[in-house]
C-alpha cells in the first residue's frame, strides 16, 4: 500500500482535524511538513506527527519555495488565504485537499478549478457532509429509486443562535464586505448538498435575506459595549454574554475550548489570559453592539434542470442543526441529520418507514456526523486510483456549486432572479 506524503498549510482548527484523522491510517498517510504562523500551533502538529524542525515553516510561502516533496498538500488556512497557497501547490503538481470554500471570489474559484484542470491535478474541496453516513445514506435511497424521481428538496440549516454569534456576529466572517459572503461560509455545504443529490445542473436562483436581530436597536437597556466590563445589568441571563461563554464555559458548551485554541499562544494559556484575549477581541463585545453586518437569516430558491425546484433555508434563531425533506413521485424523505433513521413515506403502499442510519455526533465538535473522518478515507482511494464511490467531487463540480451561492448574494443584493447558464457564461465557467 502506498503512504501518501503530506503537507499542512493552515494548522488551525480545521487543518488540525484532517491530518488527526490521517495520523489515524499511518499505512495510508505520513504528515512530513507544517506551516502556520503561530508557533504554538506549528508545536503540536510537530509533535503529533514527528516533523523535524527544518520542515516547520512560519510561512506558505517559505514550505513552498521548496521543490515539490510530498504528494498532498491540505491548504486549512482563514478563508482570504486559500487562493495564493492553492495557484502555487498547483503549480509544483501537488494534489490537494482544500478546507472549504475554495476562495473568496468568483474569479478567485474559476481560476483554481481552470488551473488544476489545466495541470492535470486533483483538488478535492472539503465538503464534509457528502462523506457523511446520514448523507450517503440519502443519496442511496434516492438511488435505489424507493421515492422515485426526485421533484423538490427542502433543506434547513439551523445555525444555532450561539454559534451563528460566536463565527458571525463577533467571529471572522462579521462583516460582508471584509470575508466570504454568510451564503457561501456556512451554506456551501448545503448547496452542494443540493447538487449532490439531485445530479442535475442549477438553472435559475434568487434569495432573500438580511440582519435583523443582532444590531444596536436591539440591545437591552443598559448593554454595555463590551460584556467582560461587569456592569451589563443582564448579564446573568444573556445567553450571549462572553465572559459565560468563553470564560466560565458553560457545561455542555464548546465554546471555551474553541475560543481558547483561537487565542492560545502556549500550552498553559490561563483563564486570566482568557480574559485579556475578551478585551482586545470583538469576542468580548456585546452581540448588539458589534462590528456586524451579516444577514442573521437567508433563503435561497433554486430551480434544476428538468423543473426540479429546491429551498435552503438558513437562519441564526435555534439550538442548531440540519434536516432535510425530499419529495419524490413515489415517495417522500425526511429526516434530521443528527437523527438515528431517516423517515420514509412510499405511496403505493401507504407504508412509513424509518431506515437506521449509523449513529454519530453531529455538533461542531462533533467530526461533520462521521463526514471528517469520512473524507479522509475516501480522499485517499480517490488519490490512489481505487476509488469506488460518488461521494467525491471534482473540483470543477465544487466550483460550479460555489457559484450559485455568488449567484444567490448577487439575487438577494439586487432583488432578481438569476439565469445560471448566462452567469457561468459571463464568469467564463461552464455549467454542469
Amino acid at each position: 500500500m502506498k503512504q501518501l506524503k503530506v503537507i499542512l498549510i493552515g494548522a488551525g482548527g480545521r487543518g488540525t482535524t484532517y491530518v488527526t484523522q490521517m495520523k489515524s491510517m499511518p499505512e495510508k498517510y505520513k504528515v512530513i511538513g507544517v506551516a502556520d504562523p503561530i508557533a504554538e500551533k506549528r508545536r503540536v502538529i510537530k509533535e503529533m506527527h514527528d516533523i523535524p524542525d527544518e520542515m516547520c515553516f512560519e510561512t506558505w510561502e517559505d514550505l513552498l519555495a521548496l521543490p515539490k516533496f510530498a504528494d498532498l498538500v491540505v491548504i486549512a488556512t482563514s478563508d482570504d488565504l486559500h487562493y495564493a497557497p492553492a495557484m502555487k501547490a498547483i503549480s509544483l503538481g501537488y494534489d490537494i485537499l482544500l478546507e472549504k470554500p475554495v476562495a473568496q471570489t468568483v474569479k478567485e474559484c474559476t481560476d483554481i478549478a481552470n488551473a488544476a484542470q489545466e495541470k492535470d491535478v486533483s483538488v478535492v474541496v472539503c465538503h464534509v457532509l457528502r462523506y457523511t453516513p446520514f448523507f450517503k445514506k440519502v443519496k442511496s435511497i434516492i438511488q435505489s429509486g424507493m421515492i422515485g424521481n426526485v421533484i423538490s428538496i427542502d433543506q434547513t440549516e439551523a445555525v444555532g443562535n450561539v454559534h451563528f454569534s460566536h463565527s458571525f456576529v463577533r467571529g471572522n466572517w462579521h462583516s460582508e464586505k471584509d470575508t466570504t459572503p454568510f451564503i457561501l461560509a456556512k451554506t456551501c455545504h448545503d448547496l452542494d448538498m443540493i447538487q449532490w443529490l439531485i445530479d442535475k445542473p442549477c438553472k435559475k436562483v434568487t434569495s432573500f435575506g438580511r440582519l435583523t436581530y443582532f444590531t444596536e436597536k436591539n440591545a437591552p437597556e443598559g448593554a454595555p459595549r463590551v460584556c467582560i466590563d461587569g456592569n451589563c445589568p443582564h448579564a446573568k441571563t444573556c445567553p450571549y454574554n462572553s465572559e459565560k461563554l468563553y470564560i466560565e464555559g458553560p457545561e455542555g458548551m464548546p465554546w471555551k475550548s474553541i475560543f481558547r485554541k483561537q487565542v492560545a499562544t502556549h500550552p498553559d494559556f490561563t483563564d486570566e489570559e482568557l480574559c485579556e484575549a475578551l478585551k482586545r477581541t470583538d469576542y468580548g463585545l456585546c452581540v448588539y453592539h458589534a462590528n456586524n453586518d451579516v444577514v442573521d437569516n437567508q433563503n435561497v430558491d433554486m430551480e434544476f434542470a428538468d423543473g426540479i425546484t429546491a429551498h435552503l433555508t438558513v437562519n441564526a434563531f435555534n439550538a442548531g442543526g440540519r434536516h432535510i425533506r425530499i419529495y419524490g413521485t413515489k415517495g417522500e424523505l425526511f429526516a434530521f441529520a443528527s437523527g438515528k433513521s431517516i423517515h420514509v413515506f412510499t405511496f403505493e403502499d401507504r407504508k412509513e418507514q424509518n431506515i437506521p442510519v449509523t449513529e454519530t455526533n453531529e455538533s461542531i465538535t462533533g467530526g461533520h456526523g462521521g463526514g471528517d473522518f469520512g473524507i479522509i478515507t475516501d480522499l485517499y482511494d480517490y488519490l490512489t486510483g481505487t476509488y469506488t464511490g460518488d461521494s467525491v467531487a471534482d473540483i470543477r463540480i465544487s466550483v460550479a456549486n460555489h457559484l450559485i451561492s455568488f449567484a444567490a448574494e448577487e439575487a438577494r443584493h439586487t432583488d432578481t432572479v438569476i439565469q445560471l447558464d448566462d452567469y457561468f457564461a459571463k464568469n467564463n465557467y461552464e455549467n454542469l
